[in-house]
This record gives structure tokens, sequence and C-alpha cells, in this order.
């Protein structure tokens, strides 16, 4: 085998070229609007897209559920999660198979969840989630703000991050055969793609 993620820092990349640094991180975290939570439940992997915003404070991701499903078992089941957020661009033609990709940027994070419990904690979160989204609103103003009960009815998490890693793909063309390896690909293909 020649790659182990279990010999290196889970985190690492592959590609040295395509990672990026932690203020890249912190700023795609800031403007991507779906990230995606990885849970367990004994062999079971779950995935879900969610609503989130990083706290550079607390080094932590915040999302919230349902009070009650999946996200929440498998939370108080096993701490250890995964957190992907990405963004995709162009396709990229090439006329080498192995070298047809596609624009993209990510960031994917390691750590372990908590439930939050505190009412105060849990409604601080949520409005953190909302200034993310919908920062020209005003709680209070233009929309009435969260009350216990509503908090009663959702759970609420932090992610405590253990290792995370960017990594940005955004060439503007695919590698092409050099040396009449094979014919050049036709240029309606950038187009189209």
């Amino acid at each position: 085998m020649g790659y182990n993620p279990n010999k290196k820092p889970i985190n690492q990349s592959r590609q040295r070229s395509m990672e990026m640094d932690d203020n890249w991180i912190i700023e795609f975290l800031d403007k991507t609007m779906v990230g995606h939570i990885s849970t367990l439940n004994d062999n079971q992997p779950f995935i879900n897209p969610s609503s989130f915003f990083y706290s550079n404070n607390k080094h932590e991701i915040y999302f919230h559920s349902n009070a009650y499903g999946r996200i929440r078992f498998n939370a108080e089941q096993n701490p250890k999660v995964c957190f992907e957020c990405f963004r995709s661009g162009r396709l990229l033609p090439s006329n080498l198979a192995l070298e047809m990709s596609f624009q993209y940027e990510c960031v994917i994070a390691y750590g372990d969840i908590r439930i939050i419990n505190s009412i105060e904690e849990k409604r601080i979160v949520l409005n953190e989630l909302l200034k993310k989204y919908f920062n020209e609103m005003k709680s209070g103003k233009d929309y009435r703000p969260i009350t216990d009960d509503e908090l009663k009815q959702t759970s609420v998490y932090g992610i405590k991050i253990s290792s995370w890693s960017g990594k940005k793909n955004w060439e503007k063309q695919a590698e092409q055969a050099e040396d009449e390896e094979w014919p050049d690909l036709d240029s309606k293909w950038f187009e189209i793609y």
C-alpha cells in the first residue's frame, strides 16, 4: 500500500501544492454556506448537510439539528466526527483520461462533537448562526428573538477541532498530453466545459 493515513497526520494531503494555510481555511469557513457532518453509530457512518459557523476564539464548528434524531443519537454514542465543506467550479477536460478533473476547494476537519445543553450557550450559538446567514437582519427588530421553547426543541452542537486541512485545485486547464503522445483535444471541449 503506497498511502497509509495512519503513518502520518490524519489531515496531511498527498499533494502538497494544493494545501492551503489556516488563514485560508478560516476565510473559507466564513464564506461557505453548507457543511457536511459525518458521525458514526457502531459501523454505520451517517452524513448530514447543515448550516454552520466557525468560532476562531474557541476553534470549534457549530451547527444544530432536531432535538431528537440520528445526529443526536450518534453524538451521544460516539464523539468522533468529521466535517467537510466545499465549492466547485468548471469541469477540466483533457486528452488524457487520468488528468480529467474539476475545479474545487474544500476544508475537512476532524474532532470530537459535544452536545450543548446550556440554554444560554444554545442561544448564543444559534444567534451566531443567524448572524452568519442573515447578517443584515436584527433580532427583536426584523424577526422575533429565539424563545426558550424553541431552544428546547433544538439540539445544538460544537465540534472541537483536533486537526483540519484546506485544499484548492482551481487550475484554468487540466494537464494535456505532450510530445504527440495523443492528438490535441478539440478546442470545442474547452468551450463546452
